[in-house]
């Protein structure tokens, strides 16, 4: 259970590693309001499932796919390490149900059971995932699997991710709630999203977080007021409360500056060093930096959040169903897992 508590008034985020990347951009104009080694290379951890989620939108944009498509646990599926569900090999959930544990749980297994439905393969849905970004201009991104599990040859930037958040945002209007959702329960049990700004940030609507040592504390969001919509990218934060400290001071400098403000993604010129992939797992994953984290923590164990635009959420959370269908594995007979619950309302794609 993500547990945290705002300490009002500090506008510094929790701390940060070295390079610690950022970006905000403006969804209508597509101009980057602010950045900071943008073209750097960086693992991208879980942020990875953000490609696994636009090429199984365009699946289910063309017709290809259902939200109500089977997902199969493959046994390849169910021996990816965790995060995972440790569903059984054979059950089957629903492609809208797969999608909200991959978005919300961000499990690994989940990611490879997704990937094999879609691409055949796990080798061609990653086929998959490196053309969408050759076509998108991500020109600093390699991926080698759909979770994002360190392995040698899969990078990106800042700057590629803000390029793919921008698409998923404007070619996917109708998916969007998928980011935006505050839990999901399996019917056994309930995963709060670990975007800790969706219901403490105003207008908090999306969309994904990652780590791994080598990468640090990821975290792509998103928010919306009176119409207008930014994307942060925060890269290498040193903890949970850093990414959403950075990510939320960043919004708020996006949502306040001047819709003309900044220079258009798209001819933002590479700087900095651009060749070698950033490593930052000695500054992460060290006792002394575990210990620095522990101690971000107040006496009932909660993170303590420094940004003044974070304020506690003061209900429970709005959880999802996101469980397996009847038969491949006994669920809760209270849930109707039939249904396709809480699948966004497909909205009008915005002129750009």
């Amino acid at each position: 259970m993500i547990s945290t508590v705002v300490a009002f008034g500090l506008l510094a985020s929790a701390g940060s590693a070295a390079a610690n990347p950022k970006m905000v951009v403006d969804v209508r104009t597509g101009r980057v309001i602010a950045h900071e080694d943008a073209f750097r290379k960086w693992y991208p951890a879980s942020l990875t499932k953000l490609m696994t989620a636009y090429v199984t939108f365009k699946a289910l944009k063309s017709g290809k796919l259902a939200l109500d498509t089977p997902v199969i646990m493959s046994k390849k599926a169910t021996d990816q390490p965790a995060s995972k569900m440790y569903f059984k090999p054979g059950s089957k959930l629903t492609m809208d149900s797969a999608l909200k544990i991959l978005l919300v749980k961000s499990a690994n297994d989940i990611a490879v059971a997704v990937a094999e439905t879609v691409g055949g393969s796990v080798d061609q849905f990653v086929a998959l995932m490196n053309s969408e970004a050759a076509r998108l201009g991500m020109n600093s991104t390699r991926f080698i699997n759909p979770h994002g599990l360190p392995g040698k040859g899969q990078y990106t930037t800042a700057r590629d991710l803000a390029v793919l958040a921008l698409q998923l945002k404007r070619e996917f209007p109708e998916y969007q709630g998928y980011f935006s959702l505050e839990g999901i329960s399996t019917g056994k049990k309930d995963y709060p999203n670990y975007n800790t700004l969706i219901g403490r940030f105003d207008g908090a609507d999306g969309m994904k977080t990652g780590f791994i040592c080598a990468s640090g504390f990821n975290q792509v969001s998103s928010a919306t007021r009176d119409g207008r919509t930014v994307i942060s990218v925060v890269l290498g934060a040193d903890s949970l409360a850093g990414r959403a400290d950075d990510s939320a001071n960043l919004l708020q400098q996006g949502l306040m500056a001047s819709s003309a403000e900044g220079v258009p993604l798209s001819s933002l010129a590479p700087y900095g060093n651009t060749a070698a992939v950033t490593d930052v797992s000695a500054e992460i994953c060290n006792p002394k930096a575990a210990k620095v984290r522990s101690e971000n923590r107040d006496d009932a164990g909660r993170t303590v959040l420094h940004s003044p635009y974070i304020h506690e959420m003061t209900r429970p959370p709005v959880y999802s169903f996101a469980g397996l269908i009847p038969g491949s594995e006994q669920v809760a007979s209270t849930v109707g897992a039939n249904e396709i619950a809480n699948v966004p309302i497909p909205q009008p794609r915005p002129t750009f």
